[in-house]
């Protein structure tokens, strides 16, 4: 980058101030080594004179303005988001996972099962395990990423094009002047909007690909099924520690494991902690004040106006009652993921490896101090996923199976409505004093009821109808609303 431009960049760099004045310095950039991703060579174009045909340039901009305009379900600009997810993974190098690296994670990830066996009663989850590269954990984990921030992408782009719409109406130039062609103002500033969220997603996915160990360190399960290695990220990740790589493998490999476990036989799992996030997404309210108020000196027809605008802080979004319960609901779903996989991996390494404790305490600190996924979904959606309380889920879980067996520990995970609260974190011996009473209050029922000559099973009678409590769960004591139900 730092090399003189040559005769044959030249061409590059005038695409590259138009592409500016739409998308900014950076967008521009990501914009470019899309297009050339995509198939279209700039170099050909500009070896054929495109840049000196009006008519040529003006369908190069037109097949930008199909990009923007394209109704793909999101395809085309998702497909950007793609190419620059793999080119920002490839930023500093991608090493190719070797054969031996490959047999190396499998036996590894074979060993951890092993281990996890003797430390929790849910079964191996199903699936290949992967050793991959960092674009090939972008090609498993960017459908999930969309999942996430499509929605708030939406809500972006049609705030945008509502607020110029009412804001100039008849005094937008005619589309002529434009410089997308055909397009209208608002439509085109919809395309870019939607474009560059999904670019930004994009940067993040690639992003997150340097810094992964696998599918599961959002907290989030990022992959349909199986587990997912990065070899280059472990060996980073160990370098400098005070502990054999191996070790650093092997513990790594267990709290994957234990993720894959959990999502895998807990059905329920996997659409509460999306539909927490969804819930939050769908609560996303735009300033359309603010959008108005930064619009309201600019020339509409000016890009670049337009640009600088739209960088200055405008999409201020406000939490409202609904995300903050929400949230609540996924920080305590978090917390109780990350709770019980600390909780059963440190069980399940502690025969094994010498350095299992400062292993822990270091990825603790790591998901404290802020790490990638967090500074990514915070960027893209205003959202932290970091499980803040994951201490005290770890204390709670450690009671509970020294209480009542592991058995007791894993069951909890049966139903949503058995799961801790909240309320339940702030004192764990609480919760485990409490399920420890209704465990008693239920043999002595099924005891009292062998001596009445009733079935244990067949409830009262008809004559004293039975008006059960209803259970809090994370959904109803936290939230007020159902929240997503169990598949």
């Amino acid at each position: 980058m730092s090399q003189e431009p040559q005769p044959h960049d030249q061409p590059r760099d005038q695409w590259r101030k138009m592409l500016e004045s739409m998308l900014g310095p950076e967008g521009a950039q990501e914009a470019l080594e899309a297009l050339e991703a995509s198939g279209v060579d700039l170099e050909q174009l500009a070896a054929s004179g495109v840049l000196d045909n009006p008519a040529q340039v003006q369908a190069a901009i037109a097949q930008m303005q199909q990009v923007l305009s394209a109704d793909d379900g999101g395809r085309t600009r998702w497909r950007f988001a793609h190419d620059v997810a793999r080119q920002v993974a490839h930023t500093g190098g991608d090493p190719m996972v070797t054969a031996a690296e490959a047999a190396k994670a499998r036996s590894i990830m074979s060993t951890a099962d092993l281990w996890l066996d003797v430390a929790t009663e849910l079964p191996p989850a199903p699936g290949a395990v992967r050793a991959v590269s960092r674009a090939e954990w972008v090609e498993a984990a960017l459908p999930a990423l969309r999942t996430v921030a499509e929605p708030v992408g939406t809500s972006v782009a049609a705030a945008l094009s509502t607020t110029l719409a009412q804001q100039f109406g008849d005094e937008i130039a005619p589309p002529t002047a434009l410089p997308m062609g055909g397009m209208d103002l608002p439509a085109m500033m919809t395309g870019l909007g939607e474009l560059s969220f999904a670019m930004q997603v994009g940067q993040a996915a690639g992003t997150l690909a340097r810094e992964v160990f696998g599918a599961t360190d959002t907290g989030l399960p990022l992959a349909d099924e199986g587990r997912l290695f990065v070899p280059a990220n472990v060996a980073e990740f160990a370098h400098g520690l005070d502990a054999p790589e191996d070790e650093v493998w092997h513990f790594l490999a267990v709290r994957e494991t234990a993720h894959a476990r959990l999502f895998a036989h807990v059905p329920w799992l996997r659409s509460h902690l999306y539909g927490a996030v969804e819930a939050y997404a769908r609560g996303i309210e735009i300033d359309l004040g603010q959008l108005e108020e930064s619009l309201r000196d600019i020339d509409p027809t000016n890009v670049d106006q337009l640009r600088d605008a739209l960088s200055g802080g405008i999409f201020a979004q406000h939490r409202t009652e609904a995300q903050s319960r929400a949230l609540k609901r996924l920080e305590t779903a978090l917390a109780l993921v990350e709770g019980w996989v600390e909780e059963v991996t440190a069980q399940a390494v502690a025969p094994h490896l010498p350095h299992a404790v400062p292993l822990r305490e270091m990825l603790r600190r790591r998901r404290a101090a802020g790490g990638p996924a967090e500074d990514t979904f915070r960027t893209l959606v205003g959202l932290e996923l970091r499980p803040r309380r994951a201490r005290e889920a770890a204390r709670l879980w450690q009671l509970l199976a020294a209480d009542r067996g592991v058995e007791a520990r894993d069951e909890a995970w049966s139903q949503l409505d058995l799961m801790p609260t909240a309320a339940d974190l702030d004192d764990p011996a609480a919760f485990v004093r409490g399920g420890a009473a209704s465990e008693v209050s239920g043999d002595l029922e099924t005891e009292l009821a062998k001596i009445l000559g009733r079935d244990p099973k067949a409830g009262d009678s008809p004559d004293t109808p039975d008006t059960p409590d209803t259970p809090d769960t994370p959904d109803s004591a936290e939230s007020g609303d159902p929240g997503p139900q169990a598949p």
